[in-house]
């Protein structure tokens, strides 16, 4: 093994009160997406690329560019996720997996692949991701009805 090439990855799962086909629409359908996450142009299609784009913050332009790598309709869903540039680029993939639960789904976010050059990147996404997801998901699909 070469010093300095091992990676993280960031683990969280959340209980929703919605089934997992809600669920499924709130990570593949843009306008639900892009109400909880960013602005997108996702279709959920094994070899699609899209877009999520936020406002740009310090050195990072807010595009992050995305390919669709698997596509298991309610159950799972990944897709790459690159951005940054130069040192700090980040080339990392997210999974998401959904089981049905008692009180509706247990989802588990998984975004694997950070560098030690992508401590910075890291730590920012691993408070987004282990912050209020469940909440805004839940309230995203709790309007979208």
């Amino acid at each position: 093994m070469s010093i300095g090439t091992e990676t993280q990855a960031i683990v969280a799962e959340y209980d929703l009160p919605h089934t997992p086909a809600k669920v499924w629409r709130a990570l593949t359908e843009p306008a639900l997406l892009a109400a909880w996450l960013m602005q997108n142009d996702l279709v959920a299609e094994v070899g699609r690329r899209f877009t999520f784009k936020a406002p740009p913050i310090g050195e990072w332009d807010g595009v992050v560019q995305c390919e669709v790598l698997e596509v298991d309709a309610p159950r799972r869903l990944v897709y790459s996720w690159r951005g940054g540039g130069g040192n700090s680029r980040l080339d990392t993939v997210v999974h998401w997996t959904l089981e049905p639960s008692a009180t509706g789904t247990r989802l588990k976010l998984e975004h694997t692949g950070f560098l030690p050059m992508n401590r910075m990147a890291f730590e920012a996404l691993s408070k987004g991701w282990g912050g209020r997801v469940a909440a805004r998901i839940s309230e995203v699909l709790q309007a979208a009805a």
